[in-house]
């Protein structure tokens, strides 16, 4: 019943972007768009994605690292590569976030809970980059853009994280943590979020390392925002980076939230609001978004690759 209670959501929210973006938009127009764009531009999103891999890696081998799990990183790398492309599939990037625990579970043996606190620790440390870059935005924006609620959303989300944390790292969330055991205890859930808990917890004694992974995530995420930038540019959307960087934090908030498969429609009818407000046409701007999907399929083919060509071996 559950099941059939989120497909049914999943399509009635699929239905409703998909209706917008059709209302805002004219087919024809947008495809002159797309067939026009500027392949130069499209590549230059792509290689940032793409290159943008290396560092992230890295900075999983680091928290693995501090909780014991020594992997290379080509190793990593590559199980970044098949999380990419199982998130084109499965809900969001939290598919490729299971995919990554998965991997890493099935190449060392006990390592569930390191697994997976250090995804969820790299998730935190994303949407901490993302929510930085947010406020960032948020006063970029102030007096020059009208993007209306999207600001106050951000910040909601800003709250939202600072209160994450507070439950995550501080020893005085102990005992209102406690009384939840039993009804965790019931749904089967107390032990797996326990071992997740307790492997992210224990890196509150590990400032120096949180702190520099915090700054390179900053880093990387600035940079990704560029690609979205590019694929505006390479249909004509004569925007500076600027608004881009209130823009971007939320979608990067927006594909985390498994409303679709892979993003699908939500992402799209996201790029014609908020670009509208700007004042670029609905067909520049859906196909800004459309562009920018077509990078993440991109970023995905050599994870797509990868695993056929091991299934072939087997």
């Amino acid at each position: 019943m559950r099941r059939l209670w989120r497909v049914g959501a999943t399509l009635v929210v699929t239905g409703l972007c998909t209706a917008y973006i059709l209302w805002k938009i004219n087919l024809g127009q947008t495809g002159h768009v797309l067939a026009h764009a500027h392949v130069t531009w499209f590549l230059a999103a792509v290689a940032i994605m793409v290159g943008s891999t290396w560092p992230m890696a890295w900075r999983w081998q680091r928290l693995l690292a501090a909780r014991g799990v020594h992997e290379t990183l080509p190793r990593l790398v590559r199980t970044y590569f098949v999380g990419y492309a199982a998130g084109q599939v499965l809900p969001t990037a939290l598919g490729g976030d299971a995919s990554r625990i998965y991997e890493t579970m099935r190449r060392h043996e006990g390592s569930g809970g390191a697994a997976a606190g250090t995804v969820l620790l790299e998730r935190a440390l994303g949407g901490a980059a993302t929510l930085t870059l947010a406020i960032a935005g948020f006063a970029l924006a102030v007096g020059r853009y009208s993007v209306g609620g999207y600001l106050w959303i951000e910040l909601a989300f800003v709250v939202a994280t600072i209160a994450l944390g507070v439950v995550l790292f501080s020893t005085r969330m102990h005992g209102p943590l406690r009384r939840l055991r039993p009804l965790l205890r019931a749904v089967r859930l107390e032990r797996p979020l326990r071992e997740v808990y307790l492997a992210l917890h224990s890196f509150r004694d590990d400032v120096p390392l949180l702190v520099w992974m915090f700054l390179l995530t900053l880093v990387v995420q600035a940079v990704r925002v560029l690609a979205i930038w590019c694929s505006g540019k390479a249909v004509g959307v004569d925007l500076s980076p600027r608004p881009y960087y209130v823009m971007g934090p939320l979608l990067f908030l927006v594909a985390l939230i498994p409303f679709t498969v892979n993003g699908l429609a939500v992402r799209e009818s996201f790029f014609v609001s908020f670009l509208g407000e700007l004042g670029v046409a609905a067909d520049p701007a859906f196909a800004t978004g459309f562009l920018f999907f077509v990078v993440t399929i991109a970023l995905a083919l050599p994870g797509a690759v990868i695993v056929a060509r091991e299934a072939l071996r087997r």
